[in-house]
């Protein structure tokens, strides 16, 4: 599975975006997103399971971030509301095949190149 995802760049507080992750050759069994910043470890934001379209967030994420995949396009995408300076990261999609959905990054094999986001104040 390759991964490309797009959709970063410069947003205002309060401000929303849209991530998208593209997946090519086969549909993922397991789609994430993780986020890193500057000098912190990567963060767990969202995942869902491809087929049955189940969802898990991060501790805290679920008010602002909303993850949802398009099947026929076998994209996905972060939906970023109310964003706080906080937020600013590196922003990774991921692919997995394990059978539970997990927010661990050591359960995802396939790993896109990322997509800044900085949210300004």
């Amino acid at each position: 599975v390759q991964l490309q995802a797009s959709g970063g760049g410069l947003v205002q507080a309060g401000g929303s975006l849209r991530l998208s992750c593209t997946a090519s050759e086969h549909l993922p069994i397991n789609l994430a997103w993780f986020r890193q910043a500057p000098g912190k470890e990567r963060e767990f934001v969202a995942a869902l399971r491809w087929v049955s379209g189940k969802i898990i967030y991060g501790d805290s994420m679920e008010d602002r971030f909303a993850i949802s995949r398009d099947n026929f396009k076998t994209m996905a995408y972060l939906q970023v509301n109310s964003a706080k300076p906080e937020d600013t990261a590196v922003y990774y999609c991921a692919a997995g095949s394990l059978l539970d959905l997990t927010g661990s990054p050591r359960h995802y094999d396939y790993w896109g190149q990322g997509t800044q986001v900085t949210v300004s104040s």
